[in-house]
């Protein structure tokens, strides 16, 4: 699916991921469910969060905490903050150190809480995402508190490319599982 260039293909995105995403999740066995996410024997899969996420719980905690950073960023800003999206102490070269915080937070979260809480989330995210029209999501540098980039940067970020990467882990996990 190419990146989304306007509005309402932001939200034909978002939605069809996340569609995609609680699609496979409903597919998902048992045994699929029950075994712990392992891909420290492939090479390619090294980046931190192939090893942070043990299960679909962790994944889905890990996209509903990133809903929470938009969330508050955007709500926080247009009523005239002047916050980074990042909370203190963290920025871009430390974010790691703040999603190991997100994992630890919900290991006692059940799995249909956390899906709740994804599902709340997600559509909190698409009704704050309502109001703006093309230009104030895709105009780079609309807003001064977004910096270089445009809103809906951060908008397709938190929404259909992270339900991408919840779905390739996701259906990498499967494959390993049942062969």
């Amino acid at each position: 699916m190419p990146r989304p260039k306007t509005k309402s293909e932001l939200i034909s995105a978002a939605e069809s991921n996340y569609t995609k995403l609680f699609s496979l999740i409903s597919e998902m066995t048992d045994t699929e469910l029950s075994t712990p996410f392992d891909f420290s024997n492939d090479e390619k899969k090294k980046e931190l969060h192939w090893g942070r996420d043990k299960n679909l719980r962790d994944v889905l905690a890990h996209l509903f905490e990133w809903h929470q950073l938009l969330l508050q960023w955007v709500n926080t800003n247009i009523k005239g903050g002047n916050v980074p999206f990042l909370p203190a102490p963290y920025n871009w070269k430390t974010y790691g150190k703040m999603n190991m915080e997100f994992w630890s937070k919900h290991q006692t979260t059940e799995l249909e809480t956390i899906k709740k809480l994804l599902d709340k989330s997600h559509n909190d995210v698409m009704k704050l995402l309502e109001p703006f029209d093309d230009d104030e999501l895709f105009t780079k540098g609309k807003y001064s508190w977004v910096g270089g980039t445009s809103l809906a940067s951060y908008f397709i970020s938190n929404t259909s490319s992270h339900y991408d990467w919840a779905i390739k882990k996701l259906k990498a996990h499967k494959k390993k599982v049942s062969g």
